[in-house]
C-alpha cells in the first residue's frame, strides 16, 4: 500500500470508529423526546441503550474471529453496510420495539466494524513511526466520539428531530463504504482457522440471558423469571468456560482470564462500565426531565466527565509510571464513588453549578485513574496471539459491565418511584435517581476491593512492559475506553 493511500485508509478507519463510540452515546440525550413519542415504558427505555451495548460486547470477540478468517475488508464492508441499514430502521420506528431491535442491530454490526478497522489499521501501519502516530490519531478521534455524541445528539434533538440522532449514521456509512472501496486492501489471518460456534453461541445466550434476568428485577428479585434467567446466564456461561477448556481454537483462550490481574483488571472494568453507562444516563435524565434542560443544554452539560477524563490521562499516565497500576486501582474507584455520593445528594430544585457540575469533575478525574491502568493491566503477561482476545475481553466486560448495571439501576429507579400512580413528581424522581448514584458509588467502592485482593505481584507495580503485537491491540480501546460515557 503506498504512503499516501495508507493515510487515507487512516481517515476512513479513524471515522469508523468515531461512529461507533458515538452511538453509544448519541441517544442518550435523545432519549426523553424518544419515549414520549414512542410511547417506552422506563423498563422499554433502558432497553434502547442496554439493547447497543449487550449485543455489541457478546459479539465482539466473534467479530474479531470473522473478520481475521472471512476477510477484514469483506467484514468491514458487511459490518459498515448492516450499521447504516439498522440505523435507518431505528430512524423510520414506528413503535418501541422497533428502535429496540434497531439498536441490537447496531450493536451487532457495531461488532464486526470495531475490530475489523483495529486489524485493518494494524495491518495498514506495520511498523515504525508511522504506526505510532497512526495509533495516536486512530485513539484519540475514538476517544473523542463519546463527548462528540454528547453535544450531536443534543444538536440533533434540540434543532431537528431525535431520529436524526439514528439518521446521521448515513452519511457517515456512505463516507466509510466509498473510503473502503477505494483504500483499504483485503486481508486474513493465515494458518488453519476453526470458528468455534459453540463458544459464540453458549457466551452470547449466557450474557444475554443474564442481562434480561437481572432487567426483570424491577418486577421483583424474588419473581420465578428473574431468578429462571439468571440461573440460565450462569449456566450456560459456565457451559461456556468448559467448552473453552476443551476446544482447540477457543473463541476466548481461558489463559487470557484465569491469570488474577488481567481476571481483577476484567472485573473493574465490568464494574466501570456500569456506572459510565448506565448511572450517566440517568443523570441525563435528571437534567433534562426535572431540571427542563433543553436537549443540547443536557449534551453540552455531561461533557465536564469525558472531558476531565481525557485532560487528566497524561496525569494518569504519569502517576502509572511512578507508582504503578494497584494504588491507582484502590484510589480512582474511591474517588468516583466520595463523586457519585456528592451527586446522590441532587435536589428538584438545585443549581446545576452547585450539586452536578463538581460531582462530575471529581468522576472523570476519578475515570481517568481508573482507565489508564486498566488498559496497562488487561495486557500484561499477554502473549502476542492472544492479545486480541485480551482486547476484545475487555471492551467487552465494559459493555456488558454496563448493560448489567444499567438494569440493576432501572431495578433501584422503580423501586424508588414504587406505589407512585401516574407520572412521578420531581422530588420522587430525584430521590429515585439519588438512591441510583448511591448504588453505583457502592459498585465504585467493590472495584476498590477488587484492586486490593486481585491486583498484586510485580505486573500491578510499575507501569507493565507488554510486546509490541499486544499493546498495538488495545491502543485504540484505551483512549475509547478514556472518554466513553
Amino acid at each position: 500500500m503506498s504512503a499516501n493511500k495508507r493515510w487515507w485508509a487512516l481517515g476512513v478507519l479513524a471515522l469508523t470508529q468515531l461512529v461507533v463510540v458515538l452511538d453509544g452515546t448519541i441517544v442518550n440525550v435523545a432519549l426523553p423526546q424518544a419515549q414520549v413519542e414512542l410511547g417506552l415504558t422506563d423498563g422499554q427505555r433502558q432497553w434502547v441503550v442496554t439493547a447497543y451495548a449487550l449485543t455489541f460486547g457478546a459479539l465482539l470477540l466473534l467479530g474479531g474471529r470473522i473478520a481475521d478468517y472471512w476477510g477484514r475488508k469483506r467484514t468491514y464492508l458487511v459490518g459498515m453496510v448492516g450499521f447504516g441499514a439498522a440505523s435507518v430502521y431505528g430512524g423510520i420506528a414506528a413503535t418501541g420495539t422497533d428502535l429496540i431491535i434497531a439498536r441490537g442491530l447496531q450493536g451487532v454490526f457495531a461488532a464486526l466494524l470495531a475490530p475489523a478497522a483495529l486489524a485493518l489499521l494494524t495491518v495498514s501501519f506495520p511498523s515504525g513511526r508511522d504506526r505510532n502516530v497512526a495509533f495516536a490519531v486512530f485513539g484519540t478521534v475514538a476517544g473523542a466520539g463519546a463527548a462528540v455524541g454528547l453535544v450531536l445528539g443534543g444538536v440533533l434533538t434540540e434543532f431537528f428531530d431525535w431520529r436524526w440522532c439514528l439518521l446521521v449514521n448515513i452519511f457517515f456509512v456512505i463516507i466509510g463504504v466509498i473510503g473502503a472501496l477505494l483504500f483499504l486492501t483485503e486481508s486474513k489471518a493465515g494458518g488453519e482457522n476453526r470458528y468455534d460456534w459453540p463458544g459464540a453461541v453458549t457466551v452470547t445466550l449466557g450474557l444475554g440471558a443474564l442481562v434480561y434476568g437481572f432487567s426483570l428485577a424491577e418486577f421483583g428479585w424474588g419473581s420465578p423469571w428473574t431468578i429462571g434467567f439468571l440461573a440460565a446466564g450462569v449456566i450456560l456461561l459456565a457451559a461456556f468456560v468448559w467448552i473453552e477448556s476443551r476446544v482447540t481454537q477457543p473463541l476466548l483462550p481461558l489463559r487470557v482470564i484465569t491469570d488474577r490481574v488481567r481476571g481483577g483488571a476484567f472485573l473493574i472494568q465490568a464494574v466501570a462500565g456500569s456506572v459510565m453507562i448506565g448511572a450517566t444516563l440517568y443523570l441525563t435524565f435528571h437534567l433534562q426531565i426535572v431540571l427542563g434542560m433543553p436537549a443540547l443544554w443536557a449534551g453540552l452539560a455531561s461533557l465536564p466527565i469525558p472531558l476531565a477524563t481525557m485532560l487528566l490521562a497524561p496525569v494518569s499516565t504519569a502517576l502509572l509510571s511512578r507508582f504503578g497500576g494497584r494504588p491507582l486501582l484502590i484510589a480512582g474507584p474511591l474517588v468516583v464513588a466520595a463523586a457519585l455520593l456528592y451527586l446522590s445528594r441532587i435536589t428538584p430544585t438545585g443549581a446545576y453549578a452547585v450539586e452536578v457540575l463538581p460531582a462530575l469533575i471529581v468522576m472523570g478525574a476519578g475515570m481517568s485513574f481508573v482507565f489508564v491502568p486498566l488498559q496497562n493491566l488487561a495486557l500484561a503477561g499477554v502473549a502476542p496471539h492472544d492479545a486480541g482476545a485480551a482486547s476484545a475481553t475487555a471492551n467487552s466486560a465494559m459493555q456488558i459491565g454496563g448493560s448489567i448495571g444499567l438494569s440493576v439501576f432501572t431495578a433501584v429507579y422503580v423501586a424508588g418511584i414504587g406505589g407512585v400512580e401516574g407520572h412521578p413528581s420531581p422530588a420522587v424522581m430525584t430521590a429515585a435517581y439519588g438512591a441510583i448514584f448511591v448504588a453505583a458509588a457502592i459498585g465504585m467502592v467493590a472495584a476498590a476491593v477488587i484492586a486490593f485482593v486481585l491486583v498484586r505481584g510485580p505486573r500491578a507495580g510499575a507501569a507493565p512492559a507488554v510486546s509490541d503485537e499486544a499493546a498495538e491491540a488495545l491502543a485504540e480501546d484505551e483512549v475509547a475506553d478514556l472518554a466513553y460515557t
